[in-house]
């Protein structure tokens, strides 16, 4: 059965959309999904379906969030293979000394088109390093991600995709944490 990974959007930031993990995997768990697992505080959760259809996927999640929860939290998925192809497509993993707290990979809900791509690439934030590849914006922030020069609000109205960034440490580990699930569904030879 597929692993996927989903990421929620803004929950648990401050004291708004709060939702404690052990809710969240049950309420995966009453949707069908099996065996969800969480990292985190912030609304991610890896878990085995056979949905086929990903918007419906989402969808489903998202309005199960908002029944249970009493707010919507927009849900973006990816498979493990598209999570290990983030990982393989990093375009700083050859530069020395980068820090990956500081390496953020935002996953869009679509592409964003041409224009839109190349208006974002255009826009001037150094020290700040912005790449898009497929679904994924790779924004490295050298000073931090505190006081950054590039508004991710203003970078996803010139994309028109909406989505939601996750720092490199989360995206291996959501990546280990699909793979061991996989390997624990998997038939022994």
């Amino acid at each position: 059965m597929p692993v996927i990974i989903s990421m929620l959007r803004g929950v648990n930031l401050g004291s708004h959309n709060r939702m404690k993990m052990d809710a969240l995997r049950e309420l995966y768990a009453s949707l069908g999904l099996e065996d969800p697992r969480t990292y985190v505080q912030s609304g991610n959760v890896v878990f085995r379906t056979n949905a086929g259809d990903e918007d419906r996927l989402i969808k489903r999640i998202e309005r199960g969030i908002e029944r249970s929860f009493g707010f919507r939290a927009p849900v973006v998925v990816r498979t493990t293979a598209e999570m290990k192809s983030v990982v393989a497509r990093n375009p700083f993993a050859a530069r020395r000394g980068l820090d990956p707290a500081k390496l953020l990979v935002t996953f869009l809900n679509g592409h964003p088109s041409p224009e839109a791509r190349q208006k974002a690439l255009s826009i001037k934030a150094e020290p700040e390093e912005l790449r898009i590849d497929g679904r994924e914006l790779y924004i490295y922030f050298p000073n931090g991600m505190a006081r950054p020069k590039l508004s991710l609000a203003s970078l996803e109205r010139t994309l028109q995709v909406s989505g939601t960034g996750r720092n490199w440490n989360s995206v291996v580990n959501l990546l280990e944490l699909a793979e061991s699930l996989e390997a624990s569904s998997s038939p022994l030879p």
